[in-house]
């Protein structure tokens, strides 16, 4: 039997495991020595250290779940069948607030979409605008009339580059180089298009200049608007939907759900693919990998999505915030891709649409009953669920008009209440962040997905360069999380029971990542004041026990190292994302605790928080240069600066005692953790000094 991709299992498998046991065994020794101790002198400084050491150890056991398998893939789309056999693909970009998502930006990734290498009457692209800003509707007539010279171009010239915006700046020389010495017609046609490009940037600049048609319309009907349907490039479709003030808004996962609808009336691709509006396509051959394993006679049954990394084009050669997320896109996206699949990013993955549908790969059949409580009142759409199972609709017998009608009733505020959208079907809001649930409830339902790593990648964006934009969206992150794992779809009580145990343990390491803050706020407060004061908190130098910790903190650190070069990264690497670790862990941990719990209890209204994708310049270059910038950020920064000012004051006044008492045999490991953090916190002192005195 043909198969369209490989799988191989990372090397030093034996290793990583033995090293978990080896820990694990350490660990039990640590626990040991703070249980006995505490027992026969039972004191609250010990107490709360071995707390903390409960907390580290239970979510590093989570954490190994992610190394338990890792596996890479690669795909052989050459293997696929023709063009015209391929399956049908329609294309997901939202956006809200051009103030926040500069308008061209946002073409700029319509356009790249619209020129995947696929073949045009098999794909769609719609644009969900959430703002219902006439700018993007007027951007995308204009990027579609622009598409139309620019797509024939790329496809004439296999180029890879599609995004305009980046074939014609200075990270598309290379390939615009060796285009002109393969053709030498290159070059007059790329000037041409190159000056057409910029004719369009101009006039949506312009027309966004009237802060009237850069402004959010929260009061407005549902609008949709057939941009191109002619032949030469791919279907495009904007879609605003219905938003009421006294009606609920479901912010991106209500948003991506009429898509869901509105795309099934019109193109009702099997496989979607959902893109953020500043991540653009950076390899049009990415539906065709994707489709390597939709439809691999052995993965295809139970695939519900493929995820590709999120990477980033701004991104500094240190990227001291850890914006291009290492960690995540590769030790965990892979280590779920052993078991039983990665979670679903926000962006970068193609879902099949059955699997937002149905409830799972075993129960495609009888969904007509009770159909309307599960899909809504759409008579048609319900009619076109026929296709996805492979039966004939009869929709192509019915105009344009009846289908932008019915597009604009499913696009409508009524329509979702009292149906499951949003729960069982489609993308999940019953939390805001509806990626990650969606994900996990789709695993929940029997449903698998893969990971896809490859060498070129295949979307780009534009990462937060500066502390304040970082934190905000790590915090939505932490609440949301934090919420998951405290609602009825808990890891911990809803997914035990229907994800293998060892997947299981991802998911509920996601959902305890806020235990952090208890275990780093005992560390970062309570060895510091012992210090100051002569009391030990760790075992003597001399003594046998003192061995174990210093096993646990070298092997914890061999494990992130290793997987740091392992990565590609280095020494620098590995030791910045040590800082940021602590730091994120420490704000997400704390507001993001505080602002789910605000969110449980009502005392916050829900609100989406729209990343900022303008980068200014100046914090720019600070980024660059790899020095923090903490403008607009105090009220993160203050429990960062409360555990400095504790540590440093701790620091010397315990190292001035230490050398009047010499006991250095009994406060070693106080000494050696104090000094660890003031080595780890100098570039955080000295970018609050620098914002001091830009204060001053």
């Amino acid at each position: 039997m043909a198969t369209f991709h490989t799988e191989t299992v990372q090397s030093g498998l034996a290793l990583s495991r033995l090293h978990i046991l080896f820990h694990s065994v350490a660990l039990l020794f640590l626990y040991y020595y703070r249980i006995s101790h505490i027992l026969l002198e039972p004191s609250f400084v010990w107490i709360f250290m071995t707390i903390a050491e409960l907390i580290f150890g239970e979510l590093w056991l989570f954490k190994q779940a992610f190394r338990w398998r890792p596996v890479s893939r690669a795909v052989m789309p050459e293997k696929l069948p023709s063009d015209g056999k391929l399956p049908a693909l329609d294309i997901f970009v939202c956006t809200v607030d051009p103030e926040k998502e500069p308008t061209v930006q946002v073409m700029d990734t319509v356009i790249s979409a619209i020129a995947m290498d696929y073949p045009s009457n098999k794909l769609a692209v719609y644009l969900s605008d959430d703002g219902g800003c006439p700018v993007t509707l007027y951007g995308i007539r204009e990027a579609s009339r622009f598409a139309k010279e620019w797509v024939p171009f790329c496809r004439k010239y296999g180029i890879n580059s599609r995004c305009p915006k980046a074939f014609f700046s200075p990270m598309g020389e290379d390939e615009r180089e060796l285009l002109l010495l393969r053709n030498h017609e290159f070059l007059a046609e790329q000037e041409q298009l190159k000056a057409k490009y910029n004719i369009m940037q101009k006039n949506i600049d312009e027309f966004g200049r009237d802060p009237k048609n850069r402004s959010i319309v929260f009061d407005r009907p549902a609008r949709i608007e057939i941009i191109n349907e002619q032949s030469e490039i791919p279907l495009v479709v904007y879609v605003s939907r219905e938003r009421r003030p006294n009606v609920p808004h479901t912010y991106k996962g209500g948003a991506l759900n009429t898509l869901l609808r509105v795309s099934g009336l019109f193109s009702n691709g099997p496989y979607v693919l959902v893109v953020d509006c500043d991540m653009y396509c950076n390899d049009p051959s990415s539906a065709k990998q994707a489709m390597c394993f939709f439809l691999d006679p052995e993965t295809s049954k139970d695939i519900a999505f493929v995820q590709f990394p999120q990477m980033f084009h701004n991104l500094s050669m240190k990227d001291i915030y850890d914006s291009q997320h290492r960690h995540a896109f590769t030790t965990m996206w892979q280590g779920m891709d052993g078991l039983r699949g990665p979670g679903l990013s926000g962006s970068g993955n193609y879902l099949s649409r059955s699997a937002l549908i149905f409830p799972s790969p075993y129960e495609k059949d009888g969904y007509e009953h009770n159909a309307q409580n599960k899909f809504g009142n759409s008579t048609m759409y319900i009619e076109s669920l026929k296709a996805i199972q492979g039966q004939q609709t009869y929709k192509t017998s019915i105009s344009r008009n009846v289908i932008l009608q019915e597009a604009e009733a499913v696009a409508s505020c009524s329509y979702e209440i009292d149906t499951n959208w949003g729960n069982e079907v489609g993308f999940s809001y019953v939390i805001l962040l509806e990626s990650t649930v969606t994900g996990y409830l789709l695993h929940c339902r029997g449903w698998r997905s893969t990971y896809l790593y490859p060498k070129r990648p295949c979307f780009l964006g534009c990462a937060p360069t500066d502390f304040m934009e970082g934190m905000l969206q790590l915090v939505k992150w932490s609440s949301e999380l934090f919420l998951l794992g405290i609602s009825k779809y808990s890891p911990f009580t809803y997914g035990i029971s229907r994800i293998p145990i060892l997947h299981n343990f991802t998911f509920c390491y996601f959902t305890s990542t806020c235990q952090y803050i208890v275990a780093l706020i005992v560390y970062g407060i309570i060895p510091q004041v012992c210090f100051l004061k002569g009391t030990p908190v760790f075992p003597k130098v001399t003594e046998p026990w003192f061995v174990v910790f210093a096993i646990l903190y070298v092997s914890s650190q061999s494990q992130h190292l290793i997987e740091v070069l392992y990565g590609g990264g280095s020494l620098g690497t590995w030791w910045d994302e040590q800082r940021i670790w602590i730091v994120k862990s420490i704000v997400g941990g704390i507001f993001g605790s505080i602002l789910a719990i605000k969110k449980r209890f009502g005392l916050n209204k829900a609100k989406f928080i729209l990343s900022n994708k303008v980068v200014a310049k100046e914090k720019f270059e600070k980024y660059e240069q790899g020095k923090f910038e903490f403008e607009g950020a105090a009220l993160f920064m203050s429990p960062l600066v409360g555990l400095l000012i504790v540590n440093i004051l701790c620091f010397f006044g315990g190292l001035w005692r230490l050398f009047n008492v010499k006991d250095f045999e009994k406060m070693s490991g106080q000494l050696f953790l104090l000094g660890y953090l003031a080595a780890l916190s100098y570039p955080i002192f000295e970018g609050i000094i620098t914002m001091k005195s830009k204060v001053q």
